[in-house]
């Protein structure tokens, strides 16, 4: 399950910083148990809504609960958070 409170502070940090593998370092420090993931935007290749949206990255949810992980917008089956960076062309 993926928390409003946990949702917040992801979004802060990632507004705050660069999305890099340090801030999903720092992220996976403070949130033990939730995976996280940073990529570009344009690697999610599925028509998949993301939970929220900022001008330089959207967050999705990933639900890992079967065999294979499947993006969800639904916190309560969500196991994990992937930042996906927007790149302006």
């Amino acid at each position: 399950m993926i928390s409003q409170q946990l949702l917040d502070d992801v979004v802060q940090r990632a507004e705050e910083g660069v999305l890099d593998d340090a801030l999903i370092g720092r992220l996976r420090s403070a949130h033990p148990g939730v995976h996280f993931t940073w990529c570009m935007d344009d690697d999610i290749v599925v028509n998949a809504k993301p939970l929220v949206e900022r001008p330089g990255f959207n967050l999705y949810l990933v639900n890992s609960s079967d065999h294979c992980s499947v993006l969800t917008n639904d916190c309560a089956s969500a196991s994990g958070i992937v930042l996906a960076e927007i790149i302006a062309d």
